[in-house]
């Protein structure tokens, strides 16, 4: 055996190994790649949640009612939602209405005013959302308290949530009201 056919020995031997490392290196890594997408997942959610709640909230403000479905928000003009959000925890992006009398025997929604939407999705939560860390139990709805559908804690609570300029608070959760805290200093008066 020559020394090059040795030395190529080595060569090839050392790229496998340094192949079976990064191996091993993209396994540990593939599972937080999953919860980040995840984690940002949740929060388009949350986002697309609360942005049809606040629509189906001036709908009714508007119409005195509320609407049938999604479409029907989105033919109101001036605009109230931006687009017609899909639902991102899921594969065909459809939404489980939450409607303002209960369905019949069937189930069928069809037809009856929406006040609220949810997702389909089974995952646990890496958030938690109104105190819920079960995707499919986040709830948005144009009124917190209609049949029984809680608001999330209070800013005191503990518990977490979106801040109203959009950021996350760890823990999860909304944190009811907005708006955010206001100047109580007595700026130009002496």
């Amino acid at each position: 055996m020559s020394f090059s056919s040795k030395q190529r020995g080595f060569t090839m031997a050392l790229a496998l190994a340094l192949a079976v490392v990064m191996g091993i290196m993209l396994l540990k890594i593939a599972p937080r790649v999953d919860a980040e997408v995840q984690r940002e997942n949740e929060e388009e959610l949350i986002f697309r949640g609360e942005a049809i709640a606040s629509a189906l909230r001036v709908y009714s403000a508007k119409m005195h009612r509320y609407p049938k479905d999604l479409d029907e928000i989105m033919k109101v003009r001036p605009r109230i939602l931006r687009q017609k959000y899909l639902d991102p925890m899921t594969p065909d992006g459809e939404w489980v209405p939450i409607t303002q009398v209960q369905p019949g025997a069937t189930g069928d929604t069809t037809g009856l005013p929406w006040v609220g939407v949810h997702s389909r999705c089974e995952k646990d939560s890496i958030h938690i959302y109104q105190a819920k860390t079960l995707v499919r139990d986040w709830r948005f709805t144009a009124d917190q308290n209609i049949l029984g559908v809680g608001g999330g804690p209070g800013p005191g609570g503990g518990k977490g949530g979106v801040l109203p300029g959009g950021g996350l608070i760890p823990g999860g959760g909304i944190v009811p009201g907005g708006g955010g805290s206001k100047d109580t200093t007595d700026s130009g008066k002496s």
